[in-house]
């Protein structure tokens, strides 16, 4: 087993992505190639830069990895109220996947603050 899969923030944020993917699929052949691809590439970010984060030797390159991971969060939430706007999401679903993606960012802060620390 590799390091990443035993964090329960990478659980969740792969599982998040599995739910940004289902909802990027749902959109509008319109909206596929610019919100949908948009989408997709930022959450399928957010486990990956864990995973990659782990497999780094230096406390500071993990931490890096983590900090990215959470701007891909950042970006997520960015995109899903353009959808919004677009009218593709209602709204409680909005503050539904913004609370994952909240629990998700204070997970990703805590591991690259405890990652600085291990210098």
């Amino acid at each position: 087993m590799f390091k990443f899969e035993k964090l329960e923030v990478w659980k969740r944020s792969l599982t998040f992505a599995d739910e940004m993917y289902t909802l990027a699929d749902n959109l509008p052949q319109r909206y596929q190639f610019s919100l949908g691809d948009q989408l997709r590439r930022a959450a399928l970010s957010i486990p990956t830069n864990i995973a990659e984060g782990t497999g780094r030797e230096g406390g500071k390159e993990q931490a890096y990895f983590f900090e990215v991971a959470k701007g891909s969060v950042y970006e997520v939430v960015s995109l899903l109220a353009m959808v919004g706007k677009r009218g593709q999401l209602e709204s409680d679903q909005y503050q539904v996947h913004r609370q994952k993606a909240n629990e998700l960012a204070a997970m990703l802060s805590g591991l690259a603050r405890a990652a600085k620390k291990n210098k």
